[in-house]
């Protein structure tokens, strides 16, 4: 089969389209043929090593326990394990992949657990591959930080995967969302349900004077001690510099928003495989808006 493959940590350049053997599944495991995947911060980072600490993961020297990256995919079940009675052939699925990567093949094998699931009915598999890392991510700061109706909201890097999903997620919930994003995307991230966006390329967001119940950086570059001030008595401040916890049943809780049309993605540009690399050196530009998707088949 196809499949991206990378020796060592670096630029883009180290992405190598190659063939190797198509895997074959465990008992507990769905051999998946990739429809789709994505370009996310968390494969960039993994094949540059930044930060650091990735290389305590995945090797210090060049990579040993990933070397397929690929975070998220869409596609159909080819083959099940002994063990597996979820779900069967043809079946068409979305799946985060978790710390195994693989989505940059034209198969992988994926253990059956709480991060694959039916793909929503009215998503295509290039979008429905765009949702599980975002999305999931959205969804737990926000559950983690006691999100409920009536709440005021400020979203910080509303434009990018996780806060495009964050600023819908967050008004499912009935929230009221203050969106911090460029010039640009202004008008995107007002159609995706934000009651207020705030421009940083104009204005200092800091200086706002509306006091915010939660405040959730989803991209991670701003602080606490940045945003203390903006926070009501009690207020909670979430980043995505930290773990978010999980439940098993996010990803049917996303699956179930998308189907009652409360939840949509963004797509911002598609590739092939065989431009893989130009891919990554747009995403790791910071000027994508919402998702990058890679169409394998």
């Amino acid at each position: 089969m196809k499949a991206v493959v990378y020796k060592k940590y670096g630029s883009p350049d180290v992405l190598e389209l190659t063939h190797i053997n198509k895997p074959i599944p465990k008992d507990n495991e769905v051999l998946v043929r990739i429809h789709a995947t994505t370009v996310t911060a968390g494969d960039w980072r993994m094949r540059k090593a930044d930060p650091f600490l990735a290389r305590l993961f995945n090797g210090l020297f060049k990579p040993k326990r990933v070397n397929i990256l690929g975070f998220e995919l869409a596609g159909v079940v080819e083959e099940v394990g002994k063990k597996v009675h979820l779900f069967k052939k043809d079946d068409p699925i979305f799946a985060s992949c978790g710390l195994r990567f693989g989505g940059y093949a034209e198969y992988t094998c994926l253990p059956v657990n709480d991060l694959i699931a039916i793909k929503p009915s009215n998503m295509t598999f290039e979008q429905a591959a765009t949702v599980p890392i975002g999305g999931l991510t959205a969804l737990r700061f926000l559950k983690q930080a006691g999100i409920k109706t009536g709440d005021r909201v400020l979203i910080y890097g509303a434009s990018g995967s996780v806060g495009t999903f964050a600023v819908q997620i967050a008004k499912s919930f009935g929230a009221e969302i203050t969106a911090v994003c460029s010039t640009t995307n202004v008008s995107m991230v007002k159609q995706l349900g934000a009651d207020t966006v705030i421009d940083y390329k104009k204005d200092d967001f800091t200086k706002t004077e509306t006091r915010f119940d939660i405040i959730f950086d989803a991209v991670g570059k701003t602080s606490k001690s940045v945003c203390r001030h903006l926070l009501k008595p009690g207020g909670r401040y979430v980043s995505v510099t930290k773990n978010p916890k999980s439940n098993p049943d996010d990803l049917q809780v996303l699956k179930s928003l998308i189907e009652l049309e409360k939840l949509t993605t963004v797509l911002d540009k598609k590739y092939t495989l065989e431009q893989i690399r130009e891919a990554h050196t747009y995403v790791e530009s910071f000027h994508k808006k919402g998702n990058v998707v890679i169409n394998v088949l």
